[in-house]
């Protein structure tokens, strides 16, 4: 079963807390006797600074925001934090938990503007709460625990610029390059798709181009502009490759996602195919009409709607 990015970012977050709430709690208690004095508790989470796990600053602050002693780092006591404000920061407007452990939601941090989140554990003594230790992360140190979600494979659909859908009726396609040699062009993307080791390619029907991923260096992209895309010649420069046996969309399908986006591309002036993009290894085709809204859904569901549905 495909996990969803937000079931990943929960599974990164749970493994986090688990590393850091017990260490947290551990330095809170070494807090407690000595809050209210600044100095005291600079020197206490110096002392501890390394025992919190891929942390980048520590600090104490009361329970108005107010931070009662100066940042620690990796490099020791950093001094002018004092006094500093942190109520209005996400981390301090989250609810704090009643077992007295935040992992917050991640934020962008305000000195370096980098992707950060805050640990806060209370601090507390027989009278009651004293206030928060805090500790901050750059995402950047944090080891990543969570599998790399994948993409769903059902039917999505995004919508587009709300200026281009209301004046879709006030356009009409006008006829490109591409449009005038479509077949000749879709039999080239065939022949690259099915045995030139492209494994991903967009196509700009209305600007006539298309881009393309292969599989011998698919970490950069060609451009086959609307000349390249009416010259047949243009194949012998990706060498011949077997069709991947991992890939999600059987080679046979690939004729026919293609003659589908002919149809949408040609069949109705004024809702027309704009862009599409096939990946063979996920499964995946994707459709961009005139009226700027965005469909994605698998090959085979692509292939089970016919024209009724879109027009």
């Amino acid at each position: 079963m495909k996990i969803s990015w937000k079931d990943s970012i929960y599974l990164q977050r749970e493994t986090l807390a688990v590393k850091l709430r017990e260490p947290l709690a551990h330095l809170a208690g070494h807090c407690a006797p000595a809050w209210g004095n600044g100095a005291a508790l600079d020197a206490i989470l110096a002392e501890h600074f390394f025992s919190i796990p891929h942390c980048s600053y520590l600090y104490c602050i009361g329970t108005d925001g107010v931070q009662i002693c100066n940042n620690i780092s990796q490099a020791g006591i950093e001094p002018g934090h004092l006094g500093r404000d942190r109520s209005q920061r996400p981390y301090m407007k989250e609810a704090v938990p009643n077992w007295g452990f935040l992992l917050s939601d991640a934020y962008i941090s305000l000195n370096r503007r980098r992707p950060s989140l805050t640990a806060l554990q209370v601090v507390s003594s027989e009278a009651g709460t004293l206030g928060f230790l805090g500790a901050d992360f750059d995402l950047r140190n944090l080891p990543v625990t969570a599998e790399l979600y994948e993409e769903p494979g059902y039917w999505r659909q995004v919508k587009g610029d709300p200026a281009i859908r209301s004046g879709v009726f006030q356009q009409c396609r006008v006829e490109s390059p591409m449009d005038l040699n479509i077949e000749q062009a879709l039999s080239i993307l065939e022949e690259l798709l099915t045995e030139r080791g492209v494994f991903q390619c967009h196509v700009h029907f209305s600007s006539s181009q298309a881009t393309l991923w292969t599989v011998d260096d698919p970490f950069r992209y060609r451009i086959l502009d609307a000349e390249a895309l009416n010259d047949p010649d243009i194949c012998l420069l990706y060498p011949p490759r077997a069709y991947p046996a991992d890939a999600m969309i059987p080679q046979n399908d690939i004729r026919r996602i293609l003659d589908t986006l002919q149809i949408l591309r040609l069949t109705d002036p004024t809702f027309y195919l704009r862009m599409a993009t096939i990946n063979i290894f996920n499964g995946m085709v994707s459709v961009t009409f005139s009226c700027d809204g965005t469909h994605y859904m698998s090959h085979v569901e692509f292939l089970m709607k016919n024209t009724a549905f879109w027009f």
